[in-house]
């Protein structure tokens, strides 16, 4: 009789134990994310998987001893819905006698091409972790899923992007914030809130077709998984496989810059040329992005087309030959390379084959540059896509219209190179060289050097005043603009 008493309470503690608590503990042992007595701030939007994370967790909380603290942020975009998240989370939170902060920000764009809902998340993870800092709280949960890492790879991919972007979220990050969640599937948590009778709330922001990561979800990955149903298992695996080789590489990259670079009392920092030159391609862009970071208000990594630039004064510059940046000045000296904060007023320059060089102008969004060969003034600025139709109708060799969307930062202002394809507006998607294209043009060669170009990483938007590459123009679901125009310089008297 007593055994059948204790097999009848293992099956019972067996079955009021959810799959995807078992799930979890898992991850949370293999992914050493936190352990039994700590304190730990969990995401509360009232969506979904903030709710299945936040029930799990207060189930653990007793034979964990976690102390749990739920945080809201109620950015009052939504309006009425805004305000029934917040009821809603303070309902739940009451119910299981769970503390809760409720935090309303203020949304401020911290970069020019970020989104709404970048703002929102920037917004949210300064708080939690300013929180976290004064309750002494020792981690931050979120509730991402499988399915969000399957769209953040796909989104990188699709932007362009290394290893680091194709390894997506980490399931732990160094400022404590914690990802329980990550290898289980919406799916996954969607059943257990049904099987738990959990409600929860839907964001309609999540339905709005003007956000990449929404297309992404509800267009692009329905199609992939119609071809490969373990389509979301498949780029969440591929993504922990490419975290730990990009671990390595990132360790074996700061070994590196501890025997490579040397550093300055003006935060400068120098690179041995002909050592530098020695290592493999990978590692090279790999120190270059490292060393361009330190310089980056927000430790932000700097476009493919900024490092290979900076290589390219490594590998083909002669002495003296200079690189200026949005935040960078790139000197080649005798022997080594130069990088340090761009002061105002620098002017940079790329020597090539010429005696004169190739200018190269940083042109952030908006912003006006001088280029002295033409004696002209190039502008970018951006504008509300309906006034853009209508400065469309007036055609002018000196401004264009172009798909902000369609190409990203940062813009230059150069010079032609050798080499150098576009398409040109008109001729159906079909690349010219630019070479071929001044030729037509009746382009004197001595003249084809002073000649500016609007270039951006993806390539050249612009041959400013003669023809607008056909991949950027605005078309009828263009949804952001960028107006460039060049104009004469009127010198003032002296």
């Amino acid at each position: 009789m007593a055994a059948e008493i204790t097999i009848t309470r293992q099956l019972s503690r067996s079955a009021t134990r959810p799959a995807l608590l078992s799930h979890l503990v898992r991850t949370v042992r293999q992914q050493q994310l936190f352990v039994p007595g700590h304190h730990v701030l969990v995401a509360l939007s009232g969506g979904p998987d903030s709710v299945a994370l936040l029930s799990l967790l207060h189930r653990l909380a007793r034979s964990w001893r976690l102390t749990l603290t739920a945080v809201h942020c109620n950015y009052g975009l939504r309006g009425t819905e805004s305000d029934g998240d917040e009821s809603f989370v303070s309902a739940f939170c009451k119910e299981r006698q769970l503390p809760l902060v409720i935090h309303r920000p203020k949304l401020v764009k911290r970069r020019q091409r970020s989104s709404l809902q970048a703002a929102a998340r920037d917004a949210r993870y300064d708080f939690m972790r300013q929180l976290a800092r004064e309750v002494g709280a020792d981690r931050i949960a979120v509730g991402h899923t499988a399915n969000d890492q399957a769209e953040t790879v796909l989104m990188w991919l699709l932007r362009g992007t290394g290893m680091a972007g194709l390894a997506g979220m980490p399931y732990a990050r160094e400022d404590g914030i914690i990802r329980p969640l990550l290898a289980a599937t919406r799916e996954a948590v969607e059943a257990y809130l049904d099987h738990e009778g959990l409600t929860y709330r839907c964001d309609s922001s999540n339905d709005k077709p003007f956000y990449h990561r929404n297309r992404i979800r509800k267009e692009l990955l329905p199609v992939i998984t119609g071809l490969a149903p373990a389509a979301v298992r498949l780029l969440q695996r591929q993504a922990d496989l490419l975290r730990e080789d990009e671990r390595y590489l990132a360790e074996a990259t700061n070994e590196l810059v501890r025997a490579l670079v040397s550093h300055d009392s003006r935060d400068g920092q120098r690179v041995d040329h002909r050592a530098f030159i020695k290592l493999p391609v990978a590692l090279q862009r790999r120190l270059v992005r490292a060393i361009l970071r330190t310089y980056d208000g927000e430790g932000r990594a700097s476009s493919f087309r900024v490092v290979e630039s900076v290589r390219h004064i490594f590998l083909k510059g002669r002495s003296g030959a200079r690189l200026l940046l949005r935040q960078v000045l790139v000197i080649l000296e005798q022997g080594s390379v130069r990088f340090s904060p761009a002061a105002e007023g620098d002017h940079g320059r790329e020597i090539g084959s010429g005696q004169e060089g190739r200018e190269i102008l940083p042109l952030p969004v908006p912003s006006t540059v001088y280029w002295a060969r033409t004696n002209q003034q190039i502008q970018v600025q951006h504008m509300n896509c309906r006034d853009a139709e209508v400065l469309g109708k007036a055609p002018s060799q000196g401004r264009v219209l172009l798909d902000a969307d369609r190409f990203s930062e940062p813009l230059l202002v150069r010079a032609w190179r050798p080499g150098d394809r576009f398409s040109p507006h008109g001729m159906r998607g079909k690349s010219k060289k630019l070479q071929d294209f001044f030729t037509d043009r009746k382009v004197a060669r001595p003249e084809r050097g002073r000649v500016p170009l609007l270039v951006a990483p993806e390539g050249i938007l612009w041959v400013v005043g003669m023809q607008q590459d056909e991949r950027f123009v605005v078309h009828d679901g263009t949804t952001r603009c960028v107006v460039a125009s060049v104009s004469d310089r009127v010198l003032e008297k002296e």
